[in-house]
């Protein structure tokens, strides 16, 4: 993958890999693990927030879109 990865604000800063790091490519978003960059994700924008949203719902006991 080429361009700069942007690491997620919730990864841990103590040199084990432990973050999330996220691209734009041509037609979507690629995902990778800190500790294992060989290994890419590729998705659409909204599957993706399908996903945040509900992640997000789950950490706090709630409904995606409710």
């Amino acid at each position: 993958m080429s361009g700069p990865w942007q690491k997620s604000s919730f990864s841990t800063n103590n040199g084990n890999g432990d973050c999330v790091e996220l691209t734009a490519v041509p037609g979507g978003i690629a995902l990778r693990e800190g500790d294992r960059p060989a290994d890419v994700l590729i998705t659409a924008p909204p599957r993706l927030a399908a996903l945040l949203t509900a992640v997000k719902a789950a950490a706090t006991g709630t409904r995606a879109g409710h």
